[in-house]
């Protein structure tokens, strides 16, 4: 393993603690901490992934569109914006976890903005109240992992949980309880690294693709199919 002096590290933290201040992300800032220790200490080669062939069309550009964000600047940020239905999308340079999914996938022509109203309107108490909701709310409903979850168990596959790497598929959908009791969300690349699947996620510095998929306790398996 590369060492890094501890001052780069500390440098690190202090620049995306300010970062975080600077945005008003409501993230917690140990889960912030933990990844850019943990970056900068695989420091990860692209030279040392594998490449997984992906045969099915649909599949294989909504991973693709899912990589295609990590070339973007984006700023990790959870604040709650009025953006259209449907197809509404909050500001192109800002997101979160769950918005990496939803790019994706709209990026192969399914709205999940679309589809989870539509769910929730006729299924609306099987969804979560963790926020005192009372109605649907299109600007924000499908941003948030556990509605996504309840979705995908609905319409899509849900998946063993398993610490087998071969049971993650690239376009698989898995879902994360973080230390600070926080979930999280992402998608299996078709990229590996000592033969485990590289996740594209955002959690917190950006869409990255990431040797993250056994670093945090998994809460969800899903596979939700191109149509």
């Amino acid at each position: 393993m590369k060492k890094y002096p501890l001052i780069l590290i500390l440098c690190l933290v202090l620049f995306f603690s300010l970062l975080i201040v600077l945005e008003k992300s409501k993230y917690d800032i140990a889960d912030i901490i933990n990844e850019i220790i943990r970056f900068v200490e695989k420091a990860d080669d692209k030279k040392d992934w594998d490449t997984k062939v992906i045969e099915d069309d649909c599949t294989r550009n909504l991973v693709t569109a899912a990589v295609e964000q990590t070339t973007k600047n984006v700023v990790y940020d959870p604040t709650y914006f009025h953006i259209d239905y449907p197809n509404g999308d909050v500001p192109s340079d800002r997101g979160v976890c769950t918005d990496v999914i939803i790019r994706a996938y709209r990026s192969v022509g399914a709205d999940l903005q679309k589809e989870v109203h539509e769910d929730m309107i006729k299924n609306f108490d099987l969804y979560p109240k963790k926020w005192g909701m009372t109605e649907t709310d299109t600007n924000i409903d499908h941003r948030r992992v556990p509605n996504l979850q309840v979705f995908f168990k609905h319409f899509g596959e849900e998946l063993e949980i398993s610490k087998n790497p071969e049971s993650y598929q690239p376009g698989d959908i898995v879902t994360w309880n973080m230390p600070s009791g926080r979930p999280h969300i992402g998608l299996v690349s078709n990229f590996s690294k000592n033969n485990i699947p590289l996740i594209i996620h955002n959690i917190g510095t950006g869409p990255k693709i990431d040797d993250m998929l056994f670093v945090f306790e998994i809460s969800g398996h899903y596979r939700y199919f191109c149509k």
